[in-house]
């Protein structure tokens, strides 16, 4: 029972709409008729700024931790603190106050990595480097996705983390990269939005 308790608050932490909630009480907008019309961090700074969207990420990432850490303290095991992780991610990106529509998972994802050990802090150079030099957050984000089941199985077989965390690498990209098909569409045919876009710059989605 606590179990299932656990993951079911894991997922509601998820669904806290940050990015919807901001844009909305900042500049009247639904976060999810603008720009690629996910309510994450990148689109809020595509709809409010920059500053507004570094916000939206630390909010997105603590949400992350959250979910770890209340795991934890509830004394599940391993496999649990795992499952939360992935469940934090889910509410995230399919939040059941916006009709499960919402983000990308990947801050809320590198939150719960990071809870889950820091040693997650190595994906952030397989994240900012391709984002650097090409200015597509996409790239990075679906790149550091694919190698969180790879740096975990790393640290497992090394005996720093649970093997059980592999599986929470394993779900994490699945979705993130599943949430990220259309972009990885637009990657292909040259057409990703890049970083930096001005407010004024975003289109409404169709």
């Amino acid at each position: 029972m606590t179990q299932m308790l656990v993951l079911v608050a894991a997922y509601l932490i998820g669904t806290l709409p940050t990015g919807y909630v901001l844009t909305r009480f900042l500049a009247g907008v639904d976060l999810r008729s603008v720009g690629s019309g996910g309510t994450g961090a990148t689109n809020a700074q595509r709809a409010l700024g920059t500053k507004w969207g570094i916000i939206v990420a630390i909010v997105d990432v603590l949400k992350g931790v959250a979910a770890i850490v209340l795991a934890r303290v509830a004394g599940v095991d391993d496999a649990w603190v795992a499952a939360s992780g992935a469940a934090v991610i889910a509410g995230h990106c399919w939040p059941v106050w916006l009709r499960f529509r919402g983000g990308k998972g990947v801050a809320t994802g590198a939150g719960a990595a990071l809870a889950l050990s820091l040693w997650s802090v190595a994906l952030i150079p397989v994240m900012v480097i391709p984002i650097a030099l090409t200015r597509y957050v996409s790239l990075g984000s679906v790149l550091a996705a694919l190698a969180t089941p790879v740096m975990m199985a790393i640290l497992a077989a090394a005996d720093v983390v649970p093997w059980s965390y592999v599986g929470f690498g394993v779900v994490a990209a699945a979705i993130i990269v599943f949430r990220h098909r259309a972009n990885i569409d637009r990657l292909i045919h040259g057409t990703e939005r890049k970083l930096g876009r001005k407010p004024s710059d975003v289109q409404t989605v169709a």
